[in-house]
């Protein structure tokens, strides 16, 4: 009998399957859905540190023009009247009544932690867990690559002295030394990191003169970043370890899962087949671990990895020669 069954961010999922921050998951009917169909757990749709921060702001100039005193009031007696944070607080409340696989918050960070208030609603309203999507484009030139760096930390530090359940970081690989960032975020107390995010790609509209949106999805050929650093990092963090990004079939699942990762997050492949794609993917990984006789994922978890190959080095080679030659 196959178990997919694995432990991530300390959380049991049935399945390593997890479908991450998207429209797919902006509802309580999509995620009933989704958990009908297989998926491990989900990640909520994200919202944005700005969408927090303005409307809260919108909210005390609402207050101070009625004369109120604000003195009296702190920040989370305002915030949640605004209708994309009630909104978000009553999915999560409405998800955990609905379904019985973890729903992992999400939050898009930018650079401050003034909303970090607002994760005590979201550990109140039920979440298992909270995602933080960071990336800061180094496109600030006053701001040097050290501080870009400690921001990370600086909003990690707060959010773990604020909240009981557990923390997963989304990251990018723009680090000037990506390895010894991860295991030092993975010392701070936080439950998870994911390997990779996904951003808005800028492109131009020759005849309109307009920046337009391009390669909205990934490829499968993404894959390849987060497997290389999925495997390097896998036995040296002090936290799990997901993967994202070009993770596109159940093969993707299988290589993602031998190098060494406890989760799997997997978004364009559904928008382009449906989100029935879930039980594809399944079956694959399902039918791979029957012919290659494991019976649960634990038993082959981490054998591609760094520490667990036969030619380590072939995870820090970066140029073609060998190949080629």
């Amino acid at each position: 009998m196959i178990d997919l069954s694995t432990k991530y961010l300390g959380l049991n999922l049935r399945s390593p399957i997890i479908i991450g921050s998207c429209g797919l998951t902006n509802s309580v009917e999509k995620i009933q859905k989704i958990e009908k169909l297989g998926a491990g757990a989900v990640v909520l749709k994200s919202i944005f540190e700005e969408e927090i921060f303005f409307e809260y702001q919108g909210v005390i100039k609402e207050a101070q023009a009625d004369g109120i005193n604000l003195d009296q009031f702190d920040y989370l007696d305002f915030h949640l009247r605004g209708k994309k944070l009630s909104h978000y607080i009553n999915l999560i409340q409405g998800s955990k009544e609905a379904v019985s696989i973890p729903i992992i918050a999400s939050i898009n960070c930018v650079y401050s932690h003034e909303w970090i208030g607002f994760a005590k609603e979201i550990q109140n309203a039920g979440a298992d867990a909270i995602e933080l999507n960071m990336f800061f484009l180094p496109s600030d030139f006053k701001r040097k690559s050290q501080e870009q760096e400690d921001a990370y930390f600086k909003i990690v530090e707060k959010l773990v002295n604020t909240i009981s359940i557990p923390i997963s970081l989304k990251i990018s690989y723009y680090f000037s030394n990506l390895g010894h960032m991860i295991q030092r975020l993975s010392n701070t107390g936080i439950s998870g990191i994911v390997l990779f995010n996904r951003f808005f790609s800028p492109d131009i509209d020759i005849e309109k003169l307009e920046v337009k949106p391009s390669f909205v999805f990934s490829t499968s050929s993404d894959l390849a970043q987060s497997l290389r650093w999925i495997a390097i990092m896998s036995q040296r963090v002090n936290c799990d370890l997901a993967a994202s990004t070009g993770v596109h079939d159940g093969e993707g699942v299988i290589k993602q899962l031998l190098a060494g990762a406890k989760a799997v997050q997997m978004v364009s492949a559904f928008y382009q087949n449906k989100i029935e794609y879930i039980q594809e993917v399944t079956d694959t990984l399902k039918k791979w671990m029957t012919a290659h006789h494991y019976t649960t994922i634990s038993e082959f978890r981490g054998k591609m990895s760094q520490s667990g190959a036969d030619d380590p080095a072939v995870y820090e080679r970066v140029q073609f020669m060998k190949y080629f030659n």
